[in-house]
Order: C-alpha cells, then sequence, then structure tokens
C-alpha cells in the first residue's frame, strides 16, 4: 500500500507526475490482519470491518468521502507502550453525513489526514487498523508540506479570499505565492493516490469537501474519465470582482468543472461561480426543469444549491444527557434566578465571525437602554480559531480589551454585562447555553453557512425533563429568538430571524432590544416556523438529495463516448453521444469523389467567420473556395444567414453560381444572375414601430448593445455588453417583446447573444426543405448533402436534412453530413471545433472539386 509517496512539485504543477504504482482492489477492500501495536477502543467485529463477506457486499453502493481531515481521533497510548488507539470524532460531518443517511445498503469509505503526526515509521500500520476497522484512508503529508498546503495557501490566501478579503497589503490576507499553490497542487495529487489504492471506478461515487481539495477533481478526471465525483463547497464562493483577482483563477473554475455535481449553500454562492464559469470560461448555464447544469465539453456538470443541516438524532440525545440537565439547572441558577436575561453568541476567534461588532453592539444596548443594566447578559463562547497567524491574535486581544471595557463600564458587583469564555466547551455545556438562551447572536461578517442557529432552535425546542428544569408547561409553546447577519449562509432559510448588517452598530443593538421585548406569541410563531423547515432540512435529507442529484448526474456515463485533452490542470474529459463523432477530412473527401449530385449548405457567421470577428466581409480566400465548388454545374452550393440581403449581394457578388439565403430564409436567391425570391408571404411591417421603441429602451440601458435593422426583422444585440447584464436585459426583453407583439405575425426568438423578431414561419429548415424539393423536380436528387452550421436557427436545417432521409428528395443511398460548429448537444450527427477547422474542410472539397473539374 502506498502510504506517504509523493512526487516532485513541479512535475505535480503541471499535472504530468507519475502516479505511485499500486494493485488495482476490487470492489471490496481485501482483509489486513491487525498490526501488534496498534489499538483500538472498537472491538475487530467482522461484519463491520472492509472485508465483510463479498456476497452481501456486492449489493451495497460504495461512496468515499473525501475531506482535509479524517473523523477520528488519534490518542498516543499512555500506559508507556508503543501505540496508539482511535476514536470516532462523532461531531464530524463525515460520520453525521453517514448517521443521518441511515442506509444500511450504502458502505462509505473515508479518506483524509489524521489530526496528528505519525512518524512514518508507523504510518503503513496505521493505515491497515484505520482501513479494517474503520474504513478509513489516511493521507500521510510531511509537516512541512502540510504546513505550506493548510496553514500558507488554504488560510492565508484562498480562505482570506473566499470571505471577500483582498491582499492590498502584505497584512490583509496572502499575497499570492507560487511554492504555496504548488504545495496545494502537490497535497491534492496525494490525495488522488489515496483514492486510487481503493477506488472502484466503474461503481463508486466520490464525494470531495470544500476548498482544500478542489483540483482534486482534475487527478480524478484524468485516471478514470467516467468517475462518479461530486463536489460540496463548505465556505462562500465571492463574487467575480473579487473571485477573479486569483492569478489561478482558471484553474480552479476547470478543476470544478472536472465533477459532475458541484453544491453550494446559497443561491448568491451558486450564481457568482456560475458567473465567473461565463466571464472567465465563456461556460454558460441553462435551468431546465428546475435543474441548473453548465455544458463543459459534452459533459453535464449540474449545480446543487442547498443547505446542509444538523444531525437531529445526536442533538437531541445530548439534550436527553443528566450533565445536560445538570447544566442548565446551574445556568438557571446563574442567570435566570437572578433575573438576569442571557444572550447567546458562539463563535470561532477569527476575523470574519465578528465578535468585537457584537460587543460594540452589546455596549451601544447599554448606553440606549440603561435600564437593562443589571438584567441582560451576553454570553460570548470563543472557539479556538482554526487558521494561525497575527490576525488570530489581533482579533483574541481587541475582543479581550473591548469586554474589558464595557465590563468596567457597566458592570457592579455581582453583574458582569459581557462574559467571555475562551476556552474549548464539551458539547453538552454548548447545548446547556443554547437551552437557557433567550436569543442567539450570529454576527459573522462572512461565513460560509455556520449551523449555530439552528443547534440553537432544536435546543429551545428541548424536551419533557428540561421543560421541568425550567419551569415550563408540558403543553407549552416553545420560543426562540435569532439574530443573524446578512452575510451567512444559513440566513436565507431563517426567515423568522431577525436579519441585520453586522457593521451597522446601531441596527444590531436595535435588534437585540427588539429580540428582548418582542411579545411571546409572536416569538413562538417565529419559533414554530424555524423548528418546522431545520427538523425536517437535517444533514440527512441534505446527503439524500446531493446523491440523488449525483447519481441522476452520472446515469449516462456509460453511454458516452470519453476522451481528455489538455495538459496539467487544464485537462478536461470531452464526452458525446456515440453517434456524434468529429467530421474527419478523408471520410467527406471520399464521399465526395464517390457522389455526383451534391448540395451543400453553410451558414456565415460563426461557421465561415468566426464570431468574435470585427471585420465580417468575407476574404478572398473564402471566395476562392466558394467559387471553385460552384463550378461543379452538379454542385448546389447556398450561403443561409441571418444577414440582411444586401450585405450579402454585396459581399458574394463575385460568386456568381452561389445560392444565398437571407434573413434566416425569408429571401431566396438561386444564383447571382436572378431575382431575389421572397418565400414567405412578408406582411406589412407594422410591428417595427412597436418593437423598435422597446429595443431603442433596452440599448440605452445596455452598454455594447445595438439594434440591427433588416427588411423583415430586427435584432438586439449584446454580443459587446457585459455578459451577466446582457443576458439578463436579454430575457427581460423577449419577455416584453413577446408581451407586446402578441397579437402581430411574428415571432421573437433568443439566438446567440441576440434577441430577434422575424416574420412567423420563417427559418433555415424552410431553406434545406426548398433546396432539395427544388434539386428534386430537376431530376437531380443530391446523393451528398454537407450542412453547416453554429447555433439554434442552424438546428432546423439539422432537423429538416434529417427527417427528409426517410422521403423521396434524398436517395437512400445518400451521403449525408449535418454537422455543428463545437461539441455541444446537437441533432447534427458531426461536429468541428471551430471556424479554422471548418475553412480547412471546405478548402480540402474545393482542391478535390478543382481537380474534378472538366479540362
Amino acid at each position: 500500500m502506498v502510504s506517504r509517496s509523493y512526487s516532485n512539485l513541479l512535475e505535480l504543477a503541471s499535472g504530468e507526475a507519475p502516479s505511485p504504482s499500486f494493485s488495482r482492489m476490487s470492489r471490496r477492500i481485501p482483509r489486513i490482519m491487525t498490526v501488534a501495536g496498534i489499538m483500538s477502543d472498537i472491538d475487530d467485529d467482522t461484519s463491520e470491518s472492509v472485508a465483510s463477506d463479498p456476497s452481501s457486499s456486492s449489493q451495497k453502493d460504495r461512496i468515499i468521502i473525501v475531506t482535509n481531515q479524517l473523523p477520528i481521533r488519534v490518542h498516543r497510548r499512555t500506559d508507556g507502550s508503543r501505540g496508539w488507539t482511535f476514536t470516532w470524532e462523532e461531531n464530524s460531518l463525515p460520520i453525521q453525513l453517514k448517521d443521518g443517511l441511515g442506509d444500511e445498503d450504502l458502505e462509505f469509505i473515508y479518506v483524509g489526514c489524521l489530526k496528528d503526526d505519525i512518524h512514518p515509521n508507523d504510518q503503513d500500520e496505521v493505515s491497515q487498523i484505520l482501513l479494517e476497522t474503520f474504513k478509513c484512508v489516511p493521507t500521510f503529508l510531511p509537516p512541512d508540506l502540510f504546513t505550506r498546503y493548510y496553514h500558507g495557501f488554504c488560510k492565508q490566501q484562498l480562505w482570506p479570499l473566499f470571505h471577500y478579503m483582498l491582499p492590498l497589503s502584505p497584512d490583509l490576507g496572502g499575497r499570492f505565492n507560487r511554492s504555496l499553490w504548488q504545495a496545494y497542487v502537490s497535497v491534492n495529487k496525494i490525495f488522488a493516490d489515496r483514492i486510487m489504492e481503493v477506488i472502484n471506478p466503474e461503481d463508486d461515487f466520490v464525494w470531495i469537501h470544500d476548498y482544500h481539495l478542489m483540483v482534486l477533481p482534475t487527478f480524478l478526471r484524468k485516471r478514470f474519465n467516467r468517475v462518479k465525483l461530486g463536489f460540496f463547497l463548505h465556505s462562500p464562493f465571492p463574487s467575480s470582482e473579487i473571485y477573479k483577482t486569483l492569478p489561478i483563477r482558471e484553474e480552479l473554475l476547470r478543476a470544478l468543472l472536472n465533477a459532475d455535481l458541484i453544491g453550494f449553500h446559497t443561491f448568491d454562492y451558486a450564481r457568482h461561480f456560475l458567473s465567473c464559469c461565463s466571464r472567465m470560461l465563456g461556460v454558460s448555464y441553462e435551468s431546465k426543469r428546475g435543474y441548473i447544469g453548465l455544458e463543459y465539453y459534452g459533459r453535464t456538470v449540474s449545480i446543487k444549491i442547498l443547505p446542509v443541516g444538523i444531525h437531529m438524532g445526536q442533538l437531541q440525545s445530548v439534550l436527553r444527557l443528566p450533565e445536560t440537565e445538570a447544566k442548565v439547572s446551574e445556568l438557571i441558577k446563574q442567570f435566570s434566578a437572578q433575573g438576569k436575561t442571557m444572550l447567546l453568541g458562539v463563535d470561532d476567534m477569527d476575523i470574519f465571525k465578528g465578535i468585537s461588532l457584537k460587543l460594540l453592539a452589546m455596549e451601544q444596548l447599554l448606553m440606549q437602554h440603561p435600564e437593562k443594566k443589571g438584567k441582560v447578559v451576553l454570553v460570548q463562547i470563543a472557539n479556538p480559531a482554526r487558521g494561525k497567524g497575527k490576525d488570530v491574535q489581533e482579533v483574541r486581544e481587541e475582543t479581550y480589551a473591548t469586554v474589558k471595557r464595557i465590563n468596567e463600564a457597566f458592570g457592579e458587583p455581582g453583574y458582569d454585562p459581557v462574559i467571555l469564555i475562551d476556552q474549548p466547551l464539551k458539547f453538552y455545556e454548548r447545548v446547556a447555553y443554547y437551552v437557557v438562551a433567550e436569543c442567539c447572536l450570529v454576527t459573522a461578517v462572512r461565513d460560509g453557512m455556520n449551523l449555530i442557529p439552528y443547534e440553537y432552535i432544536i435546543s429551545r425546542q428541548g424536551n419533557e425533563t428540561l421543560d421541568k428544569v425550567l419551569g415550563l408547561e408540558l403543553s407549552s409553546p416553545k420560543k426562540s429568538m435569532l439574530v443573524v447577519s446578512e452575510f451567512i449562509g444559513c440566513s436565507p432559510s431563517l426567515s423568522g430571524a431577525i436579519r441585520v448588517n453586522p457593521w451597522n452598530i446601531d441596527v444590531v443593538a436595535e435588534a437585540m432590544d427588539l429580540a428582548l421585548v418582542m411579545p411571546e406569541a409572536e416569538k413562538q410563531l417565529r419559533h414554530e416556523k424555524h423548528y418546522k423547515y431545520v427538523s425536517t432540512h437535517d444533514v440527512g435529507y441534505w446527503a439524500r438529495s446531493f446523491l440523488h442529484d449525483l447519481e441522476r448526474t452520472c446515469k449516462d456515463h456509460s453511454r458516452r463516448r470519453c476522451w481528455g485533452i489538455g495538459f496539467g490542470l487544464s485537462f478536461r474529459v470531452v464526452a458525446l453521444d456515440p453517434n456524434f463523432r468529429k467530421l474527419a477530412m478523408e471520410h467527406i473527401v471520399s464521399a465526395y469523389k464517390r457522389t455526383t449530385t451534391r448540395a451543400i449548405l453553410l451558414d456565415y457567421d460563426g461557421t465561415l467567420m468566426p464570431q468574435n470577428s470585427l471585420d465580417k466581409k468575407p476574404s478572398m480566400k473564402t471566395i476562392d473556395i466558394l467559387n471553385n465548388l460552384c463550378q461543379d454545374k452538379n454542385n448546389m452550393v447556398f450561403i443561409v444567414s441571418a444577414r440582411g440581403r444586401d450585405k450579402l449581394d454585396d459581399w458574394f457578388s463575385s460568386c456568381e453560381n452561389l445560392g444565398i439565403a437571407a434573413e434566416h430564409g425569408c429571401f431566396v436567391r438561386m444564383k447571382g444572375d436572378e431575382e431575389w425570391e421572397t418565400r414567405v408571404p412578408v406582411a406589412e411591417c407594422n410591428w417595427k414601430q412597436i418593437a423598435e421603441p422597446v429595443m431603442q429602451l433596452y440599448t440605452e440601458t445596455t452598454d455594447g448593445s445595438v439594434i440591427e435593422f433588416k427588411e423583415t426583422a430586427m435584432g438586439w444585440c449584446y454580443e459587446d455588453a457585459d455578459p451577466d447584464f446582457g443576458s439578463c436585459q436579454a430575457k427581460e426583453l423577449l419577455d416584453h417583446l413577446e408581451s407586446v407583439l402578441a397579437n402581430e405575425p411574428v415571432t421573437v426568438k433568443s439566438g446567440q447573444n441576440c434577441v430577434e423578431v422575424k416574420p412567423q414561419g420563417v427559418s433555415k429548415g424552410l431553406v434545406a426543405k426548398h433546396l432539395l424539393s427544388s434539386m428534386q423536380e430537376k431530376g437531380m436528387s443530391p446523393d451528398f448533402i454537407l450542412c453547416i452550421g453554429d447555433d439554434r436557427s442552424d438546428e432546423d436545417m439539422f432537423e429538416v436534412i434529417s427527417s427528409s432521409m426517410a422521403g423521396p428528395s434524398i436517395p437512400p443511398h445518400a451521403e449525408v453530413f449535418a454537422c455543428t460548429v463545437g461539441r455541444k448537444p446537437s441533432k447534427a450527427k458531426y461536429y468541428l471545433d471551430d471556424t479554422v477547422e471548418i475553412v480547412r474542410l471546405m478548402q480540402g472539397l474545393a482542391s478535390v472539386a478543382e481537380q474534378m473539374a472538366p479540362r
């Protein structure tokens, strides 16, 4: 078993590091013998070991949970003998997740680091006992590498930035450090190596948690193109304006897009991620039947928005403990019995939890309401910070100084307005504080989720035993009050809480007062609403929902053709339908030579001409290609475009035998010397007088947008506008135009960076139908058909050609090539990557046409 191997940092940063050799494991991990000197506090029960009976285990779905830290406590034996003992960390999310699911048909494997350093000589032994007894795969990191990875890149660079702290100076967050980034990549690679030792890639689900392992999906996807991979981010995801300052911004986005499902606590976090993908990678999203997805090289990457819940069973069991009851009795004597009302804060001692702001609000409350002096106490429980650094020490010093100042100003014998508990409490002690507190204050300036309000609500619901201790009647309704920051992940789900801007001290003080004086009936209603939500949306509900969506997203893996492209962290997988393949030059050239009558339909913008090109006029190279194809009298070559006929006539005036369909086929001309034919009856365009003012309004309010006027159509184009704002405005404009033009003989459609209004019944599909039928009438039904386009309007042509293959207009033996630009869902059977490949393909056909032309 590979336990501590890791490769050269530079190799890892390029993504090309060799993987350690390991034997491929079966679906079940083989039994490993217990090693002397390594002990567990759990009996060696074969029914619970990783190597249980293969016949029964084969029916189980297996989930590999990957976290920065394993849910294991490590204790060095105290009896003087060499060895370790291990216990579960019951309060950790991975254990709560498993217990919450409570599904005996699921098997869990855990991969992560241990809290304690294990000497290299003991690592293999520890791996064996943890794998056998706990189904845990420890990832051992050299201390220096761990420091640079966790305390360096994770805590000094990613964590501050994701909490909206820009490194404007060396003291404000960490400036980007390439060596720390390489350490981060190295550790993610080591995690991948450990997962490789236990994964069955065809069957297992892998669920990665949090920002410590954001590039891990790339390493796993590179090894196994079809791996079933979910990722959940437990921290905030910042807005694009903040995120784009990160030098490795694209690498992280592409790595996350190698997952099948990406989870966020709130819509805001998801929206920021989607905006970053759109602005930095050009990857847009769609919402279909309630599911949000991004099309990424043929793969659908789904987005999940659901806040994590708490472990109801665990918390309720703690509420039933005698120790909890005793602590509640003690707190009642300390506070309630002396006429004091407790306000409670529970936060980590770090810069984003807003402890000092909360203390200032308490000071403001006592200044504005002197009658509350001696009656209201703020108990602030300060948990140890998870990171290290000067900022943590500064927060601690500021907190102590503020508490001291408030207590000196407002305190009196037997009364301290603020009680600071700056030491770790046992869980039952914390729960006891929840039970007694009249109001819980969570005023973090930025936090990913924060489950403190959820724990408080369930604790306030209590049980019969605690009701007796509190002196409540058994049937009396419960009450709770919450003051929560607008900037924490749980805030949107707590609609009955008093939401505050933690930076506004006056508002927080007013909220604290409101929580104290609010009528009892109102407190009860708010508590009832919160309790109903929190009790039904627990950690089990969250885990089941995530895994259900992961299974749904991965269901098509087996029927897709997959292959990897790109190097290093730019690696991604292309996944296509088995029948959707790249159009090969030799294939189409061979078909061209074998056939005699040919129909060629070509879109212009985005097909022959790149969308981002400023000069849209065709080059001489394009003109020569078209003329070479048109010189064969058995070829019918058509340009099918959304542009107006005057512009197309001017651009292609030198192509005498070229057919042109303008404005999506509203005007058609078979050859340069023929008259334009109107294919669809065009009514009077009085509707333009309605549409133009509406489009003009959106043009004035959307910088970078323009109106494109045509004879029978109008288009609002936002190619040069802000992508997010332009897309938002386009949706609004679409609805607006559909409303005001409901009684007009026109259709309103959205295209690529545009919203277009055109006559009803006009489509590129009609052009294809007209061309095929006219060739059939002339007795020259095509035995070679090539149709290339890049956007939604071209799908109409692909559909007509596909449906015509069973009809009389296309012979049964015909060679048909419907080709789209880019690897994306399409009705076409073929694709080419970009306009460069299309022009190269057309040039190849033109060369063959020139060779075959009679001399």
